[in-house]
């Protein structure tokens, strides 16, 4: 595999770098780099600079906005997104719905849902856990009967990222409930928010943030033609969705940015003295190198609607690096991590009563995209063959 990058794709990585620092607001890229919650006015603002310059979903097919780019090209693109700080293009559009329309809608779907989820004129929220049927998917319970030309849906869902902000909501629904495998009676259903029967309420993390929600599903009513794909071939959607929602989750550049602050704030400290301290920061940067050469021969392996299954290795190991670099940043805060939102009432800088909220909160990413234990399983048996 070849590391360096040609002169072609390192003016292409110079291009990308300027655009990103000039054009997406300094105080939107600040905010992201510090780890602090991004209202949805900047998520919106970020996304449609990069859609008006097409550079939201370059993974989708070109006629749907997307671009004829290398895998090299992509994975610099994100790289160089991550690096500078730019809030991603809108993963439950770009990465996870979008792409699955695309691939198995009909037409007619694609006509009506692709431009507006390329262009975040409607945001989207993933309407899969529930609360028996976490990292075991297949066991959900949420129905869908259909009753003329709609289903009508009963259930719960939970874990429902920024689902506060979201217009509509796609789910997998059980639509036969006698299936032999409980896999093969599950269906891809896109909901829209407003319709009646919907509520949904906030769940506050262990940070104090308001990220996720559980929605509850009364009698609701959403048209059969909003069904993606065929009745019951939901789970092979979902399994595509997974896969590029865990490459994804790697977050190689994002896991630079907080290593970048680790030393920062290290070598203000004086924590770099400590041998031990280098060496774990050391051991760290190393994975994370390793992890970023296997996500570049990981990066183009999903296609034809075949997902690739080592992206739980980026999913397994990224997740993993993100929480140790928030571990770090903890340590090298040491007791000013203590204060929560004390803001300048106290001595402990802010950076440091952010990394105790921070650490607590990526405790999540071993759990969703899949727990690491799920990709564990994934990988010794689609990779390892055991």
């Amino acid at each position: 595999m070849q590391l360096a990058l040609t002169a072609e794709e390192a003016a292409f990585r110079d291009q990308l770098r300027r655009f990103f620092v000039t054009q997406i607001p300094a105080d939107i890229r600040e905010r992201t780099r510090l780890g602090l919650p991004l209202s949805r006015d900047d998520v919106v603002t970020s996304h449609k600079i990069l859609h008006e310059h097409g550079l939201a979903v370059p993974n989708w097919p070109v006629e749907w906005g997307g671009k004829d780019w290398t895998s090299a090209q992509h994975q610099i693109w994100l790289d160089e997104m991550q690096l500078a700080s730019v809030p991603e293009p809108l993963n439950f559009n770009v990465k996870m719905v979008g792409p699955v329309i695309a691939e198995f809608g009909s037409q007619q779907t694609k006509q009506r849902f692709l431009p507006p989820t390329a262009s975040l004129d409607i945001w989207w929220c993933q309407g899969f856990s529930e609360p028996e049927a976490g990292s075991d998917l297949a066991s959900l319970r949420t129905t869908a009967v259909r009753d003329g030309d709609s289903y009508v849906v009963n259930g719960q869902k939970t874990w429902t990222t920024l689902g506060q902000y979201a217009d509509w909501i796609f789910c997998l629904v059980r639509t036969d409930p006698q299936a032999p495998k409980k896999q093969a009676g599950i269906s891809f259903l896109l909901i829209d928010l407003d319709t009646p029967g919907i509520t949904m309420r906030p769940i506050k993390l262990i940070d104090g943030g308001h990220e996720v929600n559980e929605v509850f599903f009364s009698e609701v009513r959403v048209p059969a033609d909003q069904l993606v794909g065929e009745e019951n071939q939901g789970w092979t959607y979902a399994k595509f969705l997974l896969s590029n929602e865990r490459t994804g989750i790697a977050g190689v550049g994002r896991t630079k940015v907080r290593l970048a602050e680790v030393k920062e704030r290290a070598a203000d400290t004086g924590m770099l003295a400590d041998p031990l301290f280098a060496a774990r920061l050391a051991e760290t940067e190393n994975d994370l190198l390793a992890l970023e050469l296997t996500q570049m021969r990981v990066a183009s392996g999903s296609s034809d609607g075949k997902p690739n299954p080592a992206s739980s290795v980026l999913k397994l190991r990224g997740s993993q690096l993100q929480q140790m670099a928030t571990e770090l940043l903890v340590e090298v805060a040491g007791p000013d991590a203590l204060p929560f939102e004390a803001g300048d009432e106290v001595a402990s800088p802010l950076w440091a009563q952010r990394s105790a909220p921070h650490y607590l909160n990526f405790r999540k990413t071993s759990i969703y995209g899949g727990s690491n234990e799920v990709q564990r399983t994934i990988i010794a048996s689609t990779i390892l063959g055991l």
